[in-house]
């Protein structure tokens, strides 16, 4: 049989399955249970039952889990219901019942006399204590010990037939109490079906199945549906051990073939389930009959599955797929946790559609948590809303939410190309979705209620790992051969859209997501239609500084440097963007690309600044096979303002780095001696000479910590310096005035390390042609710096002059010819 696990009463352990509490035993002394079946005993000897007997009672049941009851004392219980000398309290005949079911659970070889004496009492008892009926407690006992009697191997064919047609009897006219005995409900089922007498099983299936539509019958649970899926499975298992297959075949023909429109849907799909998970755990020796039985009942199973999941979806269509129906949700669930716990089966569309549905609205329902918020007043997000959320996390599908997206990858290849398409579009859609309504959410509740967005970021978390997976399954199978380069190129530009949306939520290094973006990044590089289709998925820069709409109805001061959401998904793009930069034309690039650029060069967070000066350099340094003549123009025009964006947030935003790698990019791709190139040279001068004005003109000293961590003005004459052998011939005579007057004002100190720096720079220099204009100039500028050190002791007024003068007459060496003259004299 299917595990049971450690108890000998099905009910405890189908409690266990629906994630209900037991009642804690409270154990007492072998001296205490001595003492209360003695004064059972004395009670009847002196036909006299009390309060004392009824505590005595008590002592017994409470110690269930350690008690044992032999023959002999099963026969004083017996006595005990069937004297008619004296009355019984209505309390204590549960506690009696209950003694007897566990004398009938752990007895071995339980009497066959005693058996047959208890099926008469209980039918007497059943029969005239007609108050008794409406005692839930009374008929949860009741079903148990009449399903136990019926279950029991030893016991005779008529009692067992007694017990069945009482329980049936039972369950037909007093389904109303069902709704709070529902373990014992399903396990006294469970003994009866599992009765080697195969009698009323179509009356006990019209009870188990039925009695959810009956009005004012129990309510849909999933706890319910898990205990109806492992009971079954528990049936199932023991029918085929037995090789009952008799029994079987009737018991799942009525089920799985002759199912009545009365039965529960959410029923019937977990007692399929269960069916299937006995078949797919059961591991012994079987017939070729058997297995030719179990191959057609399996069959039978996943097709009651696929019915019950398209009659589902056809409701679905045209309603909100983030509507709340109870009864709709809690089929969602058992359809997704009865293909995650039944085991391999084979893939039908309607059941993963299903499966589908389940994940992203009641496994992963962000959406709806997000509408329940918004419903919620800011005093009663703290308890309310926290509540909500953590009593999701803390469910049985959220912890099962691997295994089901499991299975969705797993099968999803099994799919048509129809059923595949609605499977993408329900998950890319759901992303979108998220982001939307995620952005508002962190913006309301970030600083607020961290507790509460913290808890739902852990749903989100969870989502995202599904997408992940279940993107990955996607480029396996349709980054192939047998799809169209289209059909490749639009779902990976949907993948990339949805880990966009996505991305914030991405906590942890993932090799299934690093390889789904190898994947759909390399499908689209190279075709120019699919990089656009990308690139304008981008949000505008109006929807980026504008915020959302906020339609939780308070009033936030919305900025977009602080708007953490949509900072993750525009750095997913800035990353993606480099490495399609070269077939974006020219005109999206301006128009979409630059202006994010731009904006996130002022970002506060580092990580997202340097990602954008890379987006700048992959376009600089990007090849310009198609308009090339606009292409260039672009860059130059891009360069007037990435250089003014770039030193206004110097040192403070930018970071160094990505500054020095675009300027060195900028001074190699554009025309020789193009007039941005010229722009940056003075800008950068300027920004130096402003920085070293601000920390090295009143202190000299400063210049010697230069050995440790350089200071943002040092990093700025160092770029100067390193650009004398990266721009062109016709742009170095400005940069070398430029150097030379920035030069000359500093401290005598800032002078001799950067005559060293220069000295070391020009006799490494290899260029022919540029070295001779370099050695004159350097000979210049250190004269010139030596005089400036002699002029130090000169009053402030001459010493301008001096210099000024100095200066005017410094023309000539940026004169090339003139230089070469001088050159040619050395």
């Amino acid at each position: 049989m299917a595990k049971q696990g450690s108890s000998v009463f099905l009910e405890d352990w189908l409690k266990s399955i629906g994630g209900i509490a037991n009642s804690k035993p409270t154990s007492s002394s072998a001296r205490e249970i001595i003492q209360a079946w003695a004064e059972l005993r004395s009670s009847l000897e002196h036909q006299f039952f009390d309060d004392r007997h009824i505590q005595s009672l008590k002592i017994l049941v409470n110690s269930q889990s350690s008690l044992y009851v032999a023959d002999p004392q099963a026969k004083l219980v017996i006595s005990l219901l069937s004297s008619p000398n004296f009355s019984i309290s209505d309390e204590s005949y549960p506690l009696f019942l209950r003694i007897l079911y566990i004398w009938l659970r752990k007895s071995l070889r339980p009497s066959l006399v005693l058996v047959d004496s208890s099926v008469e009492v209980l039918s007497q008892i059943f029969s005239s204590k007609i108050e008794l009926r409406k005692n839930p407690l009374f008929i949860s006992e009741g079903v148990l010990v009449l399903g136990a009697i019926s279950y029991l191997p030893s016991a005779s064919e008529k009692s067992k037939l007694c017990c069945l047609e009482l329980l049936c009897r039972v369950l037909e006219e007093d389904y109303l109490l069902v709704g709070g005995i529902v373990p014992e409900f399903l396990a006294g089922i469970g003994y009866a079906f599992s009765s080697s007498v195969n009698a009323h099983v179509v009356r006990l299936l019209d009870s188990l199945l039925g009695i959810w539509s009956k009005v004012n019958g129990p309510i849909d649970t999933l706890s319910s549906g898990l205990m109806i899926l492992h009971m079954i499975a528990w049936v199932t298992s023991g029918l085929i051990n037995l090789h009952s297959f008799e029994k079987l075949d009737v018991f799942s023909h009525a089920t799985l073939v002759s199912s009545k429109e009365s039965y529960a849907s959410f029923a019937v799909v977990m007692a399929a389930a269960g069916i299937l998970r006995a078949f797919n755990t059961y591991k012994g020796l079987l017939s070729s009959s058997e297995r030719e039985t179990i191959s057609r009942i399996r069959i039978s199973a996943q097709d009651c599955l696929e019915s019950i999941a398209r009659n589902f979806i056809s409701t679905m269509e045209g309603s909100s797929i983030t509507g709340n129906d109870h009864r709709r949700s809690v089929l969602l669930l058992c359809i997704s946790l009865a293909i995650a716990r039944c085991g391999p089966v084979s893939a039908r569309p309607p059941v993963l559609i299903s499966v589908v549905y389940a994940l992203l609205t009641e496994i992963f329902p962000l959406q709806r948590l997000y509408a329940k918020i918004n419903e919620f007043s800011f005093s009663e997000l703290s308890v309310l809303g926290l509540t909500l959320v953590k009593e999701h996390l803390g469910s049985i599908p959220f912890k099962e939410a691997g295994a089901i997206a499991g299975v969705l990858c797993s099968q999803y290849a099994s799919l048509g190309e129809e059923e595949k398409s609605i499977v993408e579009n329900l998950v890319w859609d759901y992303c979108r979705d998220v982001y939307s309504r995620h952005r508002l959410v962190n913006l309301v509740l970030h600083g607020r209620e961290d507790e509460l967005l913290e808890s739902i970021e852990k749903i989100a978390e969870s989502a995202f790992l599904m997408v992940v997976v279940f993107a990955l399954a996607v480029t396996k199978e349709k980054l192939g051969s047998k799809y169209t380069l289209e059909s490749q190129f639009d779902v990976s530009v949907k993948i990339l859209v949805s880990f966009s949306c996505m991305e914030y939520f991405r906590r942890i290094r993932l090799p299934e997501y690093m390889d789904t973006i190898r994947g759909v990044v390399g499908s689209i590089q190279g075709n120019e239609s699919a990089c656009v289709y990308f690139i304008e998925s981008m949000p505008t820069y109006q929807d980026q500084t504008n915020g959302p709409d906020n339609s939780i109805g308070q009033k936030i001061q919305y900025s977009w440097a602080k708007d953490e959401v949509q900072t993750a998904r525009m750095l997913f793009y800035i990353r993606v963007v480099p490495t399609c930069i070269e077939h974006v034309p020219t005109q999206v690039y301006g128009k979409v690309v630059a202006p994010t650029m731009f904006l996130y060069m002022g970002h506060p967070n580092s990580k997202v600044v340097r990602a954008s000066h890379s987006v700048f350099i992959a376009f600089m340094s990007g090849k310009d096979d198609i308009d090339d003549e606009k292409r260039t123009t672009l860059k130059e025009e891009l360069v007037f303002y990435y250089i003014e964006r770039s030193l206004s947030g110097y040192p403070g935003i930018t970071p160094f780095e990505g500054m020095a790698s675009g300027v060195a990019a900028l001074v190699r791709y554009l025309p020789a001696g193009s007039p941005a190139i010229f722009y940056c040279i003075d800008s950068l001068t300027v920004k130096a000479t402003s920085l070293c004005s601000e920390n090295f003109m009143d202190d000299g000293d400063l210049w010697k910590t230069w050995q440790g961590d350089l200071e943002p003005s040092k990093k700025i004459l160092d770029m100067l310096l390193r650009l004398i052998s990266l721009v062109d011939i016709q742009v170095l005579p400005s940069l070398m005035k430029s150097l030379a007057q920035l030069i000359i004002k500093l401290p005598t100190e800032g002078q001799n390390l950067i005559l060293d720096q220069l000295y070391s720079l020009v006799s490494e220099a290899d260029d022919v042609t540029r070295k001779p204009m370099l050695v004159s100039w350097l000979q210049s500028l250190s004269y010139l710096c030596s005089l400036s050190k002699s002029a130090e002791a000169h009053s402030n007024e001459k010493q301008s002059l001096k210099q000024s003068t100095r200066l005017a007459n410094f023309a000539w060496l940026i004169d090339p010819l003139n230089r070469i003259r001088s050159y040619a004299r050395l």
